[in-house]
């Protein structure tokens, strides 16, 4: 005979509290200087979750300037890649990311992973972007998702141009996309 399981009232039913709860990093917001202005980075433990160029003055105070951020290694990772690009020694920066704080819907989560696929120095058109996401007609959309990347330059948005001349919106304005567009192109490989 089988037993039958325990009958618990109500008020003694065990619990299961499931996986133990991960707290939560809280973030660290830092200004950065670079070639193109101030940079907000905001970051979770070595996680990029929000770049910020030239932040206006009320978002700017958000940010803790780089002088006063204590050293630590993720910080000095995270930096060292984004001062070897700024410098042109560094085509990847392989830094980790993370889009869930910024609420991006699937559809423009496939578009700026599209935009990790352009190599380095080169571009694509908003059409191209949105051909290969597999929603060819919605290359306005595409355009509009790009303004607003929470990550530029991690996601490379400023590789993605227009079909016809100039260059295309940039979240951080034409000026800084034309440079980073420049920085890319000039790239030297290091000698061997």
């Amino acid at each position: 005979m089988i037993p039958s399981p325990p009958v618990f009232p109500p008020q003694q039913v065990p619990i299961d509290p499931g996986p133990a709860a991960v707290p939560e990093v809280a973030p660290v917001r830092i200004l950065l200087p670079s070639p193109i202005g101030s940079i907000g980075l905001e970051l979770r433990g070595s996680v990029v979750t929000r770049l910020v160029l030239s932040p206006p003055p009320r978002e700017r105070r958000q940010f803790v300037p780089l002088a006063k951020m204590a050293v630590s290694d993720a910080l000095d990772e995270v930096l060292g890649r984004l001062l070897e690009y700024f410098a042109g020694v560094r085509r990847h920066l392989e830094l980790e990311h993370d889009l869930g704080p910024s609420g991006v819907d699937a559809f423009a989560r496939r578009v700026l992973r599209e935009t990790v696929r352009i190599p380095f120095g080169r571009t694509r058109t908003y059409k191209e972007i949105a051909t290969a996401v597999g929603r060819p007609s919605a290359y306005r959309q595409v355009v509009a998702i790009l303004l607003a990347n929470p990550i530029p330059i991690l996601l490379p948005c400023h590789r993605v141009v227009p079909s016809k001349a100039g260059l295309g919106g940039y979240v951080g304005g034409e000026a800084k996309k034309r440079w980073l567009l420049r920085l890319e192109r000039s790239y030297t490989p290091p000698a061997a």
